[in-house]
């Protein structure tokens, strides 16, 4: 609240519960369409609308996240199962980063991967340390079809689909690992972005091997700047965050100091 505030002691106005539906980009000024037709035009764009996390078909999953079950490995949430028994769904590098990162603090990691083999995306040195920790038990064909608990999760139920075996385990804390998607796609016409729909920005716009440039103004993009000139990408949107909130908040400071250069070109 303090942020809109400020905000809008500055001038800002606020548009709250209307979603925008898509992007004029075809000339400048850009135009922003609302879901209730408004157009707004606009000379600079700083897109922040994140990411929504996979989540599996999980019978309480919605119940037990924050107090059992988790989207990231931070060093708090690896606090909280310190000696314990933890369960990392996924077969990608975050996944095995994870695991791999718990393994320094509980006592045995379980990583459960629905397929037959870990992601042709992770990579070898970390498959590597997976197959060889001690500390660390890879489950493939398996996947977690209960979750059970208080006002904590106490017990998850995995099954393995090969031999249709289901068992209960004592475990508390549970890491999905399975990726996210961004919230990008009323961007597809526009912005050039990566096979996961992130958006790329900056000198990686330059340097990505793609078949046609997909940066043509006469100056070099600025950090955090889209296909699109003036128009900027921060937070979990952009294609290479780190997916963390001190990051997406630095980012936005720092694209707030490129808008104003931007306009000072026109």
């Amino acid at each position: 609240m303090r942020a809109i505030n400020q905000a809008q002691k500055f001038g800002a106005e606020m548009m709250v519960a209307h979603d925008v539906v898509r992007l004029h980009c075809s000339q400048r000024p850009y135009q922003i369409e609302l879901d209730n037709g408004t157009k707004l035009t606009t000379r600079s764009i700083v897109i922040a609308t994140g990411a929504q996390y996979n989540k599996p078909e999980i019978p309480n999953l919605a119940r037990f996240e924050g107090v059992g079950v988790y989207y990231g490995a931070t060093n708090m949430e690896a606090q909280l199962c310190e000696r314990e028994e933890v369960i990392v769904v996924g077969g990608g590098n975050s996944a095995g980063q994870a695991a791999v990162y718990l393994s320094g603090f509980a006592t045995l990691v379980h990583i459960l991967v629905r397929s037959g083999q870990l992601s042709d995306t992770m990579s070898r040195y970390l498959i590597q340390r997976i197959e060889t920790h001690p500390k660390i038990s890879l489950h493939l064909h398996t996947e977690i079809v209960g979750l059970e608990g208080q006002t904590h999760l106490e017990s998850v139920q995995w099954k393995d689909k090969q031999t249709g075996n289901v068992e209960t385990m004592p475990i508390r804390h549970v890491f999905m690992m399975t990726g996210a998607r961004p919230n990008t796609s009323w961007l597809q016409d526009c912005l050039a972005m990566d096979n996961k729909g992130f958006i790329v920005t900056g000198h990686d716009l330059q340097d990505n091997g793609a078949d046609k440039p997909q940066w043509s103004y006469p100056r070099a993009p600025y950090l955090l700047e889209t296909s699109l000139p003036g128009v900027f990408a921060v937070g979990d949107a952009r294609s290479g965050n780190v997916k963390r909130v001190a990051s997406a908040v630095g980012e936005g400071s720092i694209s707030v100091h490129l808008v104003h250069r931007v306009l000072a070109e026109l």
